[in-house]
């Protein structure tokens, strides 16, 4: 698939969301709608945007993770499990 044919005017969105929208159940790819010859959006599947979202999430607790990791805010497995066990 060429990134071309997924690039439209504005005015294509306007005259034709029923069929974009009929069209991400065979095509999925975003299509991205520009605005005086400028990328000013992107539609897409919502179960793409949905991934990208639960992605993005999972990310962020990376980031979340290793900068607390960085600061020494861990503590080792064995003394999170035994600290499990005397909380029950």
């Amino acid at each position: 698939m060429s990134l071309a044919t997924q690039i439209r005017p504005i005015s294509y969105l306007k005259s034709s969301a029923a069929d974009i929208v009929k069209n991400f159940a065979t095509n999925p790819e975003p299509l991205i709608i520009t605005q005086n010859g400028e990328a000013k959006m992107v539609v897409m599947e919502i179960a793409e945007y949905e991934r990208q979202q639960e992605t993005l999430a999972l990310l962020k607790l990376l980031a979340l993770s290793r900068n607390d990791f960085t600061h020494g805010n861990f503590q080792e497995a064995d003394a999170f499990f035994a600290e499990i066990k005397v909380e029950k």
